[in-house]
């Protein structure tokens, strides 16, 4: 699959430096230099003649250094070891004439339009570039392409050529997902519009300056406008956050020279000094740069998260279906089976505790939180406080938001960086009602505001239940509802998504159904429901386990996991289908524990393998 397919135009821009000791040039009373061009047959010296490509071949080179699959629409041109390779047919040329570190135009009269090809695979992004002269028809055509391809994003670059408020250009405007403007433009959520100044470049409420006076080499408002724009956007599509984003851009626009942007390890290793200084001077986005970084974390491919977080009534139904004595010392000692398990550190990235879970002691004297941290394991922390129904309901909520914030900073304190929340949705003749949606969404959000505040990544858990009797239609259905109410709470509350993680049912029929789904129908559904309602820059999904055997939730993750990639990491979250081979074996008595940790280390590798795509 193709990341990037960009439209636009091919320039071959011809540098001149004229020779300014020689008295071509005038100098008004502002101090300004004018070259005197007298059409009498004079001859006009210049030192050198640089010429290289420019307009959408920029997007490519950069898209290409940042380790991207790019290509410019309706063209063959490539970049190749280094070298940005077309033909001479495929371009036109600009003259640029340079007298120190000015420059004037030399440009065709017309712009050629620009022409859409349909491409023969689906691109995650196309970008229509600023060097693009988009009509009604290419525009229709482009419109039509998305409208059949819903997974694939649109970025837009407005310029000082883009006529915004042609029909055609608003239709295009209405439907980007990401818009770049050098130009005054207001027509856009601002958190969807990168504005590059002069001298400053400002995403959502981020904002960095640059500047390219110190560069010998004379880089045109066109290429330096045109060098961030593609490093954003290749920052976001690989997943950076807002302030690498802007970093990587600044840092590119200010290292690059003539026709040579620079590679992304390189430009990484040059922000680092950065970051150091916008967190020194902004406190606040030092917290969010590490939420975003801890999200990451959580998200590393081929690992997953334990849920060890059972309440004192789930793990009090599991003791006693097995005669094993629900007591302190019986509960640390299950989950000290899964903690001591030998190479967890390789399976998961992080793992989901229980308040008194956190509280207890490792082997070694070590509480818990500290154990897993010094294993290279995430600490996270359950922090609702159980389900009760709404008044003259037999629907409920999630109850735990009176006193959250100082929860969380206690976690925090012990060394917590995530946490979850579950609300739990049953399918009946009546529910889930519109109301039970959209107050578990507003829950959900301002307990992920609290944790982001608190510097604790927030893992939000809507749950579609699925012992129930329903088909995958309805799961269908009422799981895209409740997606969508949860996202448009959290937008509402301002929630950093790349700093949040979602914890989410698969989409299959009820457990009580007649006609269960296969791992195929739960692939391809569950693929294409979150591709439709989930945000891209969320930080990643996981699934729960949610009541299926312990095979089928490893098949049906098998199943998702071939129907990728996604726009973000995908993994499993399971309690019962990694634990319960390892109670079975333990049956509460520590003689067994050896076998206990080998039984959840098969389901640990089982599904990590999941995570691997299948031919």
């Amino acid at each position: 699959m193709q990341n990037v397919l960009i439209i636009g135009n091919v320039t071959k821009d011809v540098y001149l430096r004229m020779d300014n000791r020689i008295n071509h040039f005038e100098t008004d009373q502002n101090g300004i230099k004018w070259l005197d061009l007298a059409f009498d047959g004079s001859a006009y010296k210049f030192y050198s003649r640089v010429s290289i490509f420019g307009g959408a071949s920029i997007s490519l080179e950069v898209l290409s250094r940042f380790g991207l699959k790019a290509a410019i629409n309706g063209t063959p041109a490539t970049f190749l070891d280094g070298q940005f390779i077309a033909k001479d047919t495929d371009v036109c040329y600009r003259y640029i004439l340079c007298q120190d570190d000015t420059v004037a135009y030399i440009s065709p009269s017309e712009i050629n339009h620009t022409h859409f090809h349909i491409p023969e695979t689906n691109p995650e992004w196309i970008y229509i570039d600023r060097s693009a002269n988009i009509g009604a028809r290419a525009a229709g055509e482009i419109l039509s392409f998305l409208n059949l391809s819903q997974d694939t994003k649109l970025a837009l670059f407005i310029g000082e050529h883009s006529n915004q408020y042609a029909g055609h250009m608003r239709d295009l405007i209405e439907r980007a997902d990401l818009i770049f403007t050098d130009v005054e433009f207001d027509q856009k959520d601002e958190r969807q519009v990168v504005r590059i100044g002069e001298d400053y470049i400002r995403y959502h409420d981020k904002a960095v300056n640059w500047s390219t006076q110190t560069k010998q080499d004379v880089l045109t408002r066109l290429s330096t406008h045109l060098t961030i724009a593609a490093s954003i956007l290749g920052a976001i599509v690989l997943r950076k956050n807002n302030t690498e984003a802007l970093l990587l851009a600044r840092a590119n626009v200010e290292g690059a020279n003539l026709g040579n942007s620079l590679n992304l390890d390189k430009l990484e290793a040059n922000i680092a000094d950065d970051y150091y200084l916008v967190q020194r001077h902004n406190p606040e986005g030092e917290k969010m740069y590490e939420l975003e970084q801890n999200a990451k974390r959580l998200m590393t491919a081929g690992k997953g998260i334990l849920a060890a977080d059972e309440s004192g009534g789930s793990i009090h139904k599991k003791f006693e279906s097995m005669n094993i004595p629900d007591d302190e010392q019986h509960r640390r000692d299950y989950r000290n089976i899964f903690f001591t398990t030998p190479d967890l550190e390789k399976y998961v990235n992080g793992v989901i505790l229980f308040d008194e879970t956190a509280r207890q002691h490792a082997d070694d004297g070590r509480d818990f939180v500290t154990f897993l941290i010094d294993r290279g394991v995430m600490a996270g922390i359950k922090v609702d406080q159980g389900l009760v129904n709404f008044e003259n309901s037999d629907e409920k909520y999630t109850q735990g938001l009176d006193g959250l914030p100082d929860r969380l900073k206690e976690y925090y304190d012990m060394g917590a960086r995530f946490a979850k929340w579950r609300a739990a949705f049953e399918v009946t003749d009546h529910s889930p009602s519109e109301m039970a949606i959209n107050k578990n969404a507003d829950i959900l959000a301002q307990y992920a505001l609290d944790c982001q505040n608190a510097g604790i990544v927030p893992i939000v858990e809507p749950e579609l239940v699925y012992d129930g009797d329903y088909p995958i239609e309805q799961s269908i259905e009422f799981t895209g509802r409740i997606l969508d109410a949860l996202f448009a709470a959290m937008k509402d509350k301002g929630v950093d998504l790349p700093g949040c993680v979602l914890k989410t049912n698969m989409v299959l029929a009820g457990k009580k159904q007649e006609k269960q789904s296969t791992p195929e129908e739960v692939g391809q559904a569950t693929a294409e429901l979150l591709r439709q309602h989930v945000p891209s820059e969320l930080a990643g999904v996981v699934f729960l386990s949610g009541g299926q055997s312990v095979t089928q939730a490893t098949e049906n993750l098998q199943a998702v996991t071939n129907e990728g990639p996604f726009p973000w990491p995908v993994s499993f979250s399971f309690a019962r289908s990694l634990q319960d081979p390892a109670i079975q074996a333990w049956q509460g008595n520590n003689d067994n524990v050896d076998a206990a940790r080998e039984a959840f280390r098969l389901r640990l590798v089982a599904n990590a393998d999941a995570l691997k795509k299948k031919q």
